[in-house]
């Protein structure tokens, strides 16, 4: 891993906004039991569930939705959330409360110091990071997520086979992910081109829903990590 990498370059931009009173009860009370708190030390991701089972990775949940139907509708799998918005944090965490979720867990820090502090190599069987945030302007475009370390670093938490999923509304930025993937050694693409139709399991998120209302198209990209 560059030393450029392990400068803290972050792609995101902590606005908290004011919690409702749902959300700050389902931190205080949720937290304790779904919550992973932060610090140092390896995860042991396969004992972190009641059950083991396959293990998805997703990078910024937002407000939580899509997380919570994805586990909703795949009781089998084991999910793990990362969101530095405590709202999103607390919404989540309501969620699971309110649809009866044991397998998810939920993070709130830094999702790149997590990945490379706290996950195991070769410990997860899916990633995915939906909708980030684009970084318009070409002045900010270092800050996207989806760089060349970035994506070594996804491989190396995926097991042999896994699969990284990414989507955006943003057309440019959806050509930077795959000009980004396709130069990647560790991942080839699920689909005949950098782009997949978007899976039945991806639920559409506001963000995605409010990118349509503007004209914008939307981009899966799924890519699997190779042996």
């Amino acid at each position: 891993m560059t030393d450029k990498f392990m400068r803290p370059v972050r792609s995101f931009v902590l606005r908290q906004g004011r919690l409702t009173r749902g959300q700050d009860d389902a931190l205080q009370n949720f937290w304790p039991v779904f919550g992973i708190d932060r610090g140092d030390s390896a995860l042991d991701v396969d004992n972190l569930f009641e059950s083991k089972a396959q293990v998805t990775l997703e990078i910024g949940f937002g407000d939580g939705v899509s997380l919570a139907t994805m586990a909703e509708n795949a009781p089998d799998k084991n999910f793990i959330g990362i969101e530095v918005h405590k709202p999103g944090v607390g919404r989540l965490l309501h969620l699971i409360d309110e649809k009866k979720l044991t397998n998810v867990r939920v993070m709130d820090d830094d999702a790149v110091q997590i990945i490379k502090n706290r996950i195991p190599e070769a410990s997860l069987d899916r990633v995915q990071l939906f909708f980030p945030d684009p970084w318009h302007k070409k002045r900010h475009n270092k800050r996207r997520i989806v760089q060349d370390d970035f994506v070594s670093l996804i491989a190396s938490r995926l097991k042999p086979g896994g699969v990284f999923h990414l989507a955006t509304d943003w057309e440019p930025y959806a050509e930077h992910m795959a000009e980004v993937m396709e130069a990647s050694a560790d991942f080839s693409s699920m689909a005949d081109t950098p782009y997949s139709p978007k899976p039945e399991e991806r639920p559409t998120t506001k963000f995605e829903t409010r990118g349509i209302k503007l004209g914008h198209g939307v981009w899966d990209l799924l890519y699997q990590k190779q042996d």
